[in-house]
């Protein structure tokens, strides 16, 4: 079965394309005075705590069985706590330009699991396309120079797998989300989050001496703050609504939209010079969103034939 891609799932994921496409922003502020362990089980904590006091306000605790934390666990370790390590570790000795167009290869990890594991979520022709073009997209927006990077493989070869498997661990991710039990996403979000941070905080204890922790600036706290509150804990909300609404294929184009968020960030707020390349990936990028949605507008009157309300 096709999702139908609503206006409320484009607006989610234009609201998740900000609040993780400003995290990478936050994180570059926070690891210039802490070690990415503590900047990772900072956020998380942070999340935590929110998340707890909202479940406990508004949502009325559910009935989860074993087959449900069966999913939250592998979620929250390969959702949260691996990736956030592993890209954070791996962004201290390669390029973020080398991260990004390792981190786009998400997308098509993603295509390939769901066409395995999810019903429904079969690689079409217009989809392997739209993917593909997007990815090409992103290549174009990191520019000849990162590419040329990728060759120096001497000394960058571990922090390059090491980028290259939060992306694989977000794409398992996204289809355990996915395939989960039927939940509330604040309660879900909420689970998960706590799941991490308890994973977290004994590696931090063990491998952080006290300096590391001494004396972070006002920027650097706050930068973690906003990490917690909105790239992690409203963004989980928001994300796991998104994949039960649109499947994991629809929400992966968010690894095509952060990028060109990155782009604006830095025009506006860096004083960065938008070049040809960034319009030339631009037109890739929502051109490859174009291709994806060929196949549904070709389905939709058949759809709408069949009797099925529409939104």
């Amino acid at each position: 079965m096709t999702h139908r891609h609503r206006a409320l799932n484009w607006l989610m994921l234009l609201a998740l394309t900000v609040m993780w496409g400003s995290s990478f922003m936050l994180t570059k502020i926070a690891v210039g005075g802490l070690p990415p362990l503590v900047v990772v089980a900072g956020r998380l904590s942070v999340a935590c705590i929110l998340l707890i006091v909202v479940v406990m306000a508004i949502v009325r605790r559910p009935r989860i069985g074993l087959r449900v934390w069966m999913f939250f666990v592998p979620i929250a370790f390969f959702g949260n706590a691996l990736p956030f390590s592993l890209i954070s570790w791996g962004q201290r000795h390669i390029d973020s330009s080398v991260a990004g167009i390792l981190m786009a290869t998400m997308p098509l990890v993603t295509l390939g699991l769901a066409h395995y594991f999810v019903p429904g979520e079969r690689v079409t022709r217009y989809r392997a396309v739209g993917f593909l073009l997007g990815f090409v997209g992103v290549i174009v927006l990191m520019g000849p120079n990162a590419l040329m990077k990728l060759r120096d493989v001497p000394g960058q070869l571990l922090p390059m797998v090491a980028v290259l498997g939060g992306g694989v661990s977000y794409a398992i991710a996204a289809i355990l989300a996915r395939l989960r039990p039927a939940s509330s996403a604040v309660w879900t979000a909420a689970a998960t989050t706590f799941i991490a941070t308890m994973m977290m905080l004994p590696v931090v204890l063990h491998n952080v001496e006290p300096p590391g922790l001494a004396a972070p600036s006002a920027a650097q706290l706050l930068a973690i703050a906003l990490l917690g509150v909105f790239s992690t804990a409203i963004a989980g909300i928001v994300y796991f609504r998104l994949v039960s609404n649109a499947g994991p294929a629809f929400v992966s184009q968010l690894n095509y939209l952060i990028p060109m968020w990155a782009v604006v960030v830095g025009v506006m707020f860096l004083d960065e010079t938008l070049q040809r390349n960034h319009l030339h990936a631009l037109l890739l990028i929502l051109g490859g969103i174009l291709v994806t949605q060929l196949e549904q507008r070709r389905t939709t009157p058949a759809v709408r034939r069949s009797g099925e309300v529409t939104a």
